[in-house]
């Protein structure tokens, strides 16, 4: 997803902390009240700190404070407020900045007769002036969080049409299988059933050879047949391209795709079922879809394991690390988990854990057919 800068975003950003620098400096420069090297040496400190407000911000802002002393608007301190704004969620620590910087802006300097009143709408209108660039470096944060977001539901509704995609074909596929099993290929063996009893009863050698080759072309064309039907029920991810079922050997390749920082223990033996490898890659596969798309940020672990006369797989994920994204679903990917497992004789658990994650645990019978 491509947006537009706008100009000073463009700018590398030690030129950027230069002209702010140079900027603060002039200003201090205009409207310090008086050109004191008790006054010029932490202000040149400050304005100098400026170019390093993105690794030290909070550091940066104290160090513009004394110019909040000797000027009543100080673009340092405003600069070091916005910086600290847009970098920090911490709202408690915001306000106390703000309120820091108007107590340093309403503070007579140098220290002589308090007037209480001045000094209290000097610190109001301070309050107000400080308070400007911190709700503009929140705004500036929430627009970016905003564009992260956006940018991540696309992601996950493209990966979410790819999958529907996929579904449609291997639906669509599966349904060609077993039109060509049930009635293409028993037909052609109804030929060649036929063919081989012409061939036996009749005299005629004419007919005998043309039964002959009737037969031989329907065995050749039923073992194509076949081979078209195991292609057409392989679940291939491209429309071009016809891969096998997805085994235990995938789960890698699998995981290294999710999208998702995850990581795979344990083994299985090589007794497990195909179907029950099956099941297991889909328990995984649907899993892992559902911390990408619910648990944006989270880390995952996929666990093999056996017990006794029963293996499983247990998928868990942290909390989410972001809020997690409003996005469209059908709500039957869990649901297919279960039926999948209790046609294998097994169970599916799935349910939030204590932590504020996920966690998916399938245990089905070894020898699962």
């Amino acid at each position: 997803m491509n947006r537009a800068r706008v100009p000073w975003q463009r700018l590398p950003a030690p030129v950027v902390d230069l002209v702010l620098v140079t900027v603060a400096a002039v200003d201090v420069w205009l409207n310090m009240w008086e050109h004191t090297r008790l006054g010029v040496a932490p202000a040149a400190l400050g304005c100098a700190a400026l170019a390093f407000r993105r690794r030290f911000p909070l550091a940066v802002l104290l160090l513009t404070l004394p110019i909040a002393l000797m000027q009543d608007i100080a673009v340092a301190v405003l600069v070091a407020l916005f910086t600290v704004a847009e970098r920090s969620r911490n709202r408690r620590l915001l306000v106390a900045c703000i309120a820091l910087t108007a107590i340093a802006g309403s503070t007579p300097w140098p220290l002589a007769d308090v007037d209480r009143t001045m000094t209290l709408v000097n610190f109001v209108y301070s309050f107000a002036t400080a308070a400007a660039p911190v709700l503009f470096g929140q705004l500036l944060q929430a627009q970016r969080d905003l564009a992260r977001r956006l940018a991540e539901i696309e992601e996950a509704r493209e990966h979410e049409r790819a999958l529907h995609a996929q579904a449609v074909l291997a639906r669509e596929r599966a349904q060609l299988a077993r039109e060509m099993h049930d009635v293409v290929s028993h037909q052609v063996s109804l030929i060649a059933v036929r063919a081989g009893a012409l061939q036996v009863a009749t005299k005629d050698a004419d007919a005998k050879e043309a039964a002959r080759t009737i037969r031989s072309l329907s065995v050749t064309t039923l073992d194509e047949l076949r081979t078209m039907v195991t292609l057409l029920r392989a679940s291939g991810g491209h429309a071009t391209e016809l891969t096998p079922q997805p085994t235990l050997a995938d789960l890698r390749k699998l995981v290294e795709s999710s999208g998702t920082h995850t990581e795979l223990s344990g083994e299985l033996p090589p007794a497990v079922g195909t179907p029950a490898q099956r099941a297991l890659y889909r328990t995984v596969q649907e899993a892992l879809t559902n911390v990408r798309k619910h648990a944006p940020g989270a880390t995952a672990r996929v666990e093999l394991w056996q017990d006794g006369e029963h293996v499983g797989v247990t998928v868990a994920n942290t909390a989410p690390t972001r809020p997690s994204l409003s996005l469209p679903g059908s709500q039957q990917g869990l649901v297919g988990l279960r039926e999948r497992a209790d046609v294998l004789h097994g169970t599916l658990e799935a349910g939030p854990t204590v932590e504020g994650g996920y966690r998916v645990r399938l245990r089905i019978p070894l020898t699962a057919d």
